[in-house]
């Protein structure tokens, strides 16, 4: 019996294009005593495989938190694999504010000590004694009151790029650090003051909340959903977002835009950006904030030292990425000397400048027509392979690879290859690769530039 993934992400990602079917982007989590979560992950696992569900899923004895891609022609089926367990019937999905139809492209179900990592002793504190749950326009009605105090209990980088007005945001990596900073920082409010808190999808402040109630604090206050939450319920009801900017989400995709409002910077270059990328060095793989014009000119990279390491021959690559001292580098959130412009901590409220709403990434407006997908991205050698579908393309066309995380970056056509053979002109049905100072992802789309 399959309890594994067989397919690669690049054939995954081949095969949700083939279907052409829209697929929807939710998460959810549940509390509630597992007594045996290894078969519980193996009992989801064959269910959720069989619809074709992919994501990244937490189970522990003490419930789920789930993050997922289906098809969107399969939700009732869903919905029907989780009210097979009592504690999930009527459980609400959170649907992402922007869909991608390549937002997970594998499932992985993994067991662990805790569904959220937030270092208590939950046999020291009732984890049922909740907070009180807000709707999005009870939950701004209380962040005007000038007794409240609202805290986000998300990391440095998440809330860099977005936050509720007014919002403590602590300086830390991880939900854990948070709670002990928080619980000293507001040791005096604990009687008279409201504590009003928030996270992305809801799951952090269902312990935290019950966590400060022990602790004391008589007002406690939780946004119900999250912001991913907050935000359908104030788009649906036209009420005004008291959050700015975008929030992080951690599928490929990094972030959903809220408001038009960009409150951060480039890392590199110091200027209004809030797009996130991963340095392309991959014994580094930074995440950090990073603007078109620093993508381009440092190819991805966070560093020139990460730079000249991606010149360097794979075999050498590969060779300093050895060790466990190396390896514990990587996968570092947004934290280094080498970023000048970072910010965490105590943030702006205003806006340093607005893009456009209905995108991540602002337009270029141009007249260009659709030649065809993306189907790799050699990290390596910086080379992008491209199916071409309609029309033709040559060298010294102007081109245009359009995406939800790439952006929009337009560049001019020096070689191409059609099936690994140099040649002047590829017409619909060649695979083609060429190189690509930046990395391109499966969703991405390549354009012809009209006149």
């Amino acid at each position: 019996m399959q309890l594994y993934n067989t397919l690669s992400a690049e054939e995954r990602a081949q095969l949700i294009d083939e279907a052409g079917k829209q697929r929807l982007t939710l998460s959810f989590y549940a509390y509630a005593k597992i007594k045996d979560p290894k078969k519980f992950r193996d009992d989801l696992f064959i269910a959720w495989n069989a619809l074709d569900a992919l994501g990244r899923i937490y189970v522990a004895h003490e419930g789920i938190n789930a993050q997922m891609s289906i098809p969107a022609d399969q939700l009732e089926d869903f919905r029907n694999t989780l009210e097979v367990y009592d504690f999930m019937k009527g459980i609400r999905l959170n649907v992402a504010v922007e869909q991608d139809n390549h937002s997970f492209l594998k499932l992985t179900i993994k067991v662990r000590h805790k569904i959220v990592a937030d270092g208590l002793n939950d046999d020291t504190f009732d984890v049922t004694n909740k907070g009180v749950h807000l709707k999005a326009q009870e939950f701004n009605n209380l962040l005007e009151d000038p007794n409240t105090i609202v805290v986000d209990f998300r990391n440095h980088y998440e809330s860099e790029v977005g936050h509720f007005e007014g919002a403590i945001t602590p300086d830390v990596e991880n939900f854990r650090e948070s709670l002990p900073i928080i619980n000293e920082q507001l040791q005096d409010f604990k009687e008279d003051k409201n504590l009003l808190m928030y996270c992305t999808g809801g799951i952090r402040c269902e312990k935290a909340s019950a966590y400060f109630k022990h602790q004391g604090f008589k007002n406690v206050f939780q946004l119900e959903g999250g912001i991913i939450e907050y935000t359908r319920q104030i788009k649906e009801e036209n009420i005004e977002s008291k959050f700015i900017g975008k929030n992080f989400v951690f599928d490929h995709r990094l972030g959903e835009r809220i408001t038009d409002d960009i409150i951060s910077q480039c890392h590199q270059c110091g200027k209004p950006c809030d797009n996130h990328t991963n340095c392309a060095n991959d014994a580094c793989h930074l995440l950090f904030i990073q603007c078109d014009d620093c993508k381009t000119a440092m190819e991805n990279c966070c560093s020139t030292e990460c730079l000249e390491i991606t010149h360097l021959p794979v075999e050498e690559q590969v060779a300093l990425r050895k060790g466990l001292q190396v390896g514990n580098k990587v996968f570092r959130k947004g934290k280094s000397d080498a970023l000048t412009f970072k910010k965490s901590g105590d943030l702006p409220n205003k806006p340093l400048a607005k893009v456009d709403a209905k995108n991540i990434r602002q337009k270029i407006a141009v007249k260009k027509a659709l030649i065809g997908k993306a189907e790799h991205y050699y990290t390596k050698s910086k080379i992008a392979q491209f199916l071409i579908e309609n029309n033709e393309v040559s060298v010294g066309d102007k081109v245009l690879i359009s995406g939800p995380t790439t952006g929009e970056q337009e560049v001019t056509i020096t070689e191409i290859f059609v099936n690994g053979s140099s040649c002047e002109t590829a017409k619909a049905g060649d695979q083609i690769t060429f190189e690509l100072p930046f990395r391109i992802r499966l969703s991405d789309k390549i354009y012809k530039i009209l006149g």
